[in-house]
């Protein structure tokens, strides 16, 4: 296909995307700060940060991937002009959705308890478990706001969420700012101080998602609807066929990285610090694929719906050029400021002389990751999720997490080791997920 015909592909994908990007990057951005700030206080709060973070990300992506099962299915009946069904998976998947996150609110809880017997340093486990607390205390807020967002991704709306993510945001790095460092007078709270701006940002978002819903006549309207749908089991169990499985999908890779985070504690906590740096710039830059991968889940979804299979191949194309050509660059960033980018965590000679190392095979698997969340996200778009499933667990658990341990432990490379099981564990996704996409594309096409 020539490049020309590409074109109107990239401009719709973009218009979709870029709000979701910028939330995206809002939300790392936030995670970033909360970083520097808490680097600043002290290299044993950052460790802390990291090891909380890492064990509380398993259990937040995966009610996040319970959530996305909504859009594919909003997304289709949008693409065939059926708004009343649309409405309709609307009120299936807040009743879902909501006892979900209350089931998946204890269990975060429950994991607090075996804390302990993740062999972390004492002076990091100290640090770490009031702040484990807090950001369990978010997750049913967060869940409630994901619910919201992902049906208005699937009617094509992606300007609510990005401009209440930012809002968050501001909240956010505001009341880390004033407690952290314990600012005007109020008290310096160092790493609880971050849970605590965390937390409140997280109350705002579902909030403030009520205040824009009843501010438009047109989205009022929907919730009104809404209200009126009976809540169906079948609906239900579709609801869940799609979004239990992206659940397990996202939660593997997160654990893959979560595990490798414990991995590096038994390392010591400069490993563990490094880590947190070169994971929280490596973020940044997936947000970015991750904001157009989403935006491609919706383009699918609704050439899916209006059975156009040829406008959807070229979606999907676009999409992959645009995440590659950025992944690239930001591949070439890393390598080439590996040194400086560290400097804007800590002062810490040793981590940012870790990081550093960490930062090269970074540059390399942003690649990698960039093509397996694409194939991703096109798989979800074509309710295509069982099969991704099983192979997200192969690539990052069966062969991923003992590549890190392999390389790290039994060949002696250290911190970097860890890294190279990421490495291959995104690319042997990527490459597994690309091969299932283009099976599907022969089968319908």
């Amino acid at each position: 296909m020539k490049f020309q015909q590409y074109i109107p592909f990239y401009r719709r994908n973009l218009t979709l995307a870029l709000p979701i990007v910028l939330s995206q990057i809002g939300q790392v951005t936030v995670s970033l700060a909360d970083n520097m700030m808490v680097g600043h206080v002290g290299t044993t709060e950052l460790a802390a940060a990291s090891f909380a973070n890492s064990v509380f990300m398993i259990g937040m992506v995966f009610g996040m991937g319970v959530t996305m099962g909504l859009t594919p299915l909003v997304g289709r009946a949008f693409g065939q002009n059926e708004l009343h069904k649309a409405i309709q998976w609307l009120k299936n998947g807040i009743i879902t959705h909501l006892i979900a996150a209350l089931l998946l609110t204890f269990l975060m809880f429950s994991i607090y308890f075996f804390l302990p017997f993740m062999g972390q340093p004492e002076m990091v486990l100290h640090l770490a478990q009031p702040y484990y607390l807090l950001l369990c205390s978010s997750y049913l807020p967060f869940m409630l706001f994901f619910t919201l967002k992902q049906f208005f991704e699937g009617i094509g709306n992606t300007k609510i969420a990005m401009q209440i993510t930012l809002t968050a945001n501001v909240i956010n790095i505001l009341v880390n700012y004033l407690l952290i460092f314990g600012k005007f007078g109020l008290p310096e709270m160092g790493l609880m101080g971050a849970g605590i701006g965390t937390l409140t940002s997280r109350i705002f978002m579902p909030l403030l998602f009520v205040y824009f819903i009843f501010r438009n006549n047109r989205y009022r309207r929907y919730f009104v609807f809404a209200h009126h749908q009976k809540v169906f089991k079948k609906n239900i169990q579709a609801l869940l066929r799609l979004g239990i499985p992206i659940g397990f999908q996202l939660i593997v890779e997160v654990a893959a990285f979560g595990i490798g985070a414990v991995m590096m504690g038994w390392l010591g906590e400069i490993p563990l610090a490094a880590h947190q740096i070169a994971l929280g710039l490596a973020t940044l830059t997936y947000m970015v694929s991750l904001g157009v991968s989403q935006a491609n889940t919706i383009r699918v979804s609704h050439q899916m719906g209006e059975k156009d299979y040829l406008s959807l191949k070229r979606a999907v194309y676009a999409s992959t050029h645009l995440v590659l050509t950025f992944m690239s660059l930001a591949a070439l960033l890393f390598i080439l400021a590996r040194k400086w980018l560290p400097y804007m965590f800590t002062t810490d000679a040793e981590v940012i002389q870790v990081a550093s190392g960490l930062l090269i095979i970074a540059a390399i698997f942003q690649l990698f990751d960039g093509l397996q969340v694409i194939m991703q996200s096109t798989l979800r778009g074509m309710a295509d999720v069982t099969k991704p499933m099983f192979i997200a667990f192969i690539a990052y658990l069966f062969i991923g997490i003992p590549t890190s341990y392999v390389f790290a432990f039994l060949f002696d490379v250290g911190p970097q080791g860890i890294w190279l099981g990421y490495l291959v564990g995104l690319g042997t996704a990527g490459m597994l997920f690309y091969y299932r996409f283009k099976l599907l594309l022969r089968s319908i096409s």
